[in-house]
């Protein structure tokens, strides 16, 4: 059965899109948001009047040509929903966004408005059915992920107790990806990623690469506040 209190339930496979380059968004994380371009502020005001959602969606490359048009974009997004906003004297936005799930793009949807919208379905996750493996491969994230952020007292220490908590294993390793300052290119593929094992098995393959490379340095946590 639905939930109908989901921020979901309201999701009528349409999503409005907001191409964001250079930030890869996923599932089950926190995006601050600070809205300033028209067309997005009338993306904003739309979903705020509405079902609250939008999708956020990274553009191929060589979008940097016509960013102020209708660059191509992945078709693999992660739809969000507004959780907190606060609407500016000047008619921007700041708006915090919580991711809720991958979507697929199947086309976009030509309309009278300033930003673009498309045509969507939800996407499931493949869960692991192995219990070692997952164990295993929570064991490895847990050991290898803290190495790799800045230690910074409290923050660290809610981040340690994430890692250690029964927050699903595809769940943990969105936030582990969404965290890094990863190459967005990769985030896009783990995000594309549906299957849970391999996923964490592609991220686990970086991290180690990352933490043996001389050059490597502590990284900061949490990200940083985004603007369009």
């Amino acid at each position: 059965m639905s939930d109908v209190f989901s921020p979901l339930a309201g999701f009528t496979g349409t999503a409005r899109l907001f191409p964001l380059p250079n930030l890869v968004f996923f599932p089950h994380v926190l995006q601050p948001l600070h809205i300033f371009e028209p067309r997005y502020r009338q993306l904003t005001a739309d979903a705020l009047d509405g079902d609250r959602l939008m999708a956020l969606v990274l553009p191929r490359p060589g979008w940097e040509k016509d960013y102020t048009g209708a660059p191509p974009v992945y078709s693999v997004a992660t739809l969000g929903a507004i959780v907190a906003d606060q609407k500016l004297d000047n008619g921007r936005y700041n708006i915090l966004l919580r991711g809720l799930s991958r979507i697929h793009l199947l086309g976009e949807i030509p309309h009278s408005k300033l930003y673009r919208k498309a045509k969507a379905e939800l996407l499931v996750e493949d869960p692991i059915t192995s219990t070692t493996r997952e164990r295993r491969l929570r064991k490895q994230l847990v050991s290898v992920a803290p190495a790799l952020f800045s230690n910074k007292g409290a923050v660290m220490e809610q981040f340690r107790k994430l890692l250690e908590s029964e927050l699903p294993l595809g769940a943990l390793c969105d936030l582990i990806a969404f965290a890094l300052p990863l190459d967005v290119e990769f985030k896009q593929r783990l995000l594309e990623e549906l299957d849970v094992a391999t996923r964490t098995a592609a991220l686990l393959d970086h991290l180690a690469g990352m933490a043996k490379a001389p050059e490597a340095a502590e990284l900061p946590f949490p990200p940083e506040f985004s603007v369009n």
